[in-house]
């Protein structure tokens, strides 16, 4: 008999060549080991509130008063909510056009919450945003697989991504039929890029008869935790300018920031500072979520994209892949709205707000140093410091004969290592080679 339409035999080649090593092997062990009853603490995915961090309560708020809105009806309402955040749940419910059950009025997210988005963007980068050119999305990594899935044409067609790098890239890149074209990062300098590394990706990808169409920087990194300063940004945009390249921004932790010597700053701020021509050539795009930062609401699956110099006939053909699936999830576009617009001074939530966040990401600074320094404390074991996002990569040395078992198990040094961790302590990692690594 021939294959049927859904037997493995039968499946899309580019679905079959998907890897995605945070959600892999071990993961699968994970859950296996979870049903023995063994204690799991996955470290595998950022998940802050499955690893314990409480949300912040204002939001919460503010969401719960808009999926059950009859609340707003009841005279002890004030009783149980702070007076802001009742106003911002009328606030966002008069956005919507039947409350969170109806789709949003605009494919590309609530007017409304798109506003507040481009004034936030306006705030942190000192430029104005435009309300047409952001769209809200499922998460930030709907937003990245949208752009990727717009820019490849098939084979030919390469990305520029750093590696060590997040599985999302390699996986969608994998799905979409086209070519992934690493830079690797120098972990000796602190996973620092050199853009003459950069130009030889290039080159060895075009004799290969790759077109390299985009460039992807995660900032701060993923899984390096190295955060990009604003003279790395205008080399890679000066970078981007002269090869003709798409620049995708992932800055889903821009609030993640352990070190001093920076604050985060926008691939966006960067290239506006530049001035013409290349401000008003380069095109770029970013992306931003409230599942990172000190919010970590995963769960909801709330991110935006913000478009630079992308032709409008462009704009509006992602309009319609949005309208496909009507709009996102309305409650995490609320979420959105939160994020980029939290309480002010003087708000009666202000305060709790602040203490809340800054206690978070308190905690989170401290955890990077905890790690870093117990990392450099063992033998065979180095790690830079998380400057940034929320992981630790460390290079652990195997003993040969580690190495020796691995090979007769049939698995990669790193995963093999992984697996017995995991089996012996109950802690789900990720493999260093699911990432992305340098030869040896």
């Amino acid at each position: 008999m021939s294959p049927k339409p859904l037997d493995y035999d039968s499946l899309n080649e580019n679905v079959k060549k998907m890897q995605y090593a945070v959600r892999g092997e071990l993961y699968l062990r994970a859950s296996e080991l979870q049903k023995e009853g063994k204690k799991i603490i996955c470290t595998n995915v950022g998940n802050p509130h499955a690893l314990g961090q409480k949300p912040l309560t204002f939001p919460r708020q503010v969401v719960a008063l808009c999926q059950a809105s009859f609340l707003l009806d009841d005279s002890n309402v004030g009783l149980l909510f702070p007076a802001d955040a009742i106003a911002r749940a009328k606030h966002y419910l008069a956005m919507t056009s039947g409350g969170l059950g109806a789709y949003a009025t605009d494919s590309r997210g609530l007017p409304g919450i798109r506003k507040e988005v481009a004034e936030f963007i306006g705030r942190r980068d000192g430029y104005p945003g435009d309300p047409e050119l952001i769209f809200l999305t499922g998460g930030a990594s709907i937003g990245v697989m949208q752009f990727l899935n717009t820019i490849i044409r098939g084979a030919g067609d390469g990305i520029l991504v750093p590696v060590p790098q997040c599985p999302l890239y390699s996986a969608t890149i994998s799905l979409f039929g086209g070519s992934l074209v690493p830079y690797f990062l120098e972990e000796t300098a602190n996973w620092g890029l050199d853009v003459n590394d950069l130009r030889q990706s290039v080159a060895e990808a075009r004799s290969k008869g790759i077109t390299v169409r985009a460039m992807v920087i995660i900032n701060p990194g993923n899984p390096t935790g190295r955060c990009l300063s604003e003279v790395n940004l205008k080399e890679i945009i000066h970078f981007c300018y002269q090869e003709n390249l798409v620049l995708l921004g992932d800055e889903v932790y821009q609030q993640n920031i352990y070190q001093d010597e920076w604050p985060f700053i926008s691939a966006r701020k960067v290239l506006m500072d530049m001035g013409p021509p290349i401000s008003k050539e380069i095109q770029l795009v970013s992306f931003h979520t409230v599942s990172k930062g000190y919010w970590g609401e995963c769960g909801q699956r709330g991110g935006y994209f913000e478009m630079t110099n992308i032709p409008q006939q462009t704009v509006d053909k992602i309009y319609t892949v949005a309208a496909t699936s009507h709009s996102a999830n309305v409650a995490a576009q609320i979420f959105i709205g939160l994020m980029v617009n939290p309480p002010k001074p003087g708000d009666v939530s202000y305060e709790q707000y602040v203490r809340e966040s800054k206690g978070i990401l308190e905690s989170l600074r401290r955890r990077a140093r905890i790690m870093t320094d117990g990392f450099n404390s063992c033998r065979n074991v180095v790690c830079n410091f998380t400057e940034g996002a929320m992981y630790s990569f460390p290079q652990i040395w195997l003993p040969p004969l580690a190495i020796e078992a691995a090979k007769k198990a049939g698995k990669v040094p790193d995963l093999f290592y992984c697996l017995k961790l995991l089996e012996a302590t109950g802690i789900s990692t990720v493999p260093g080679s699911g990432f992305g690594q340098k030869e040896g």
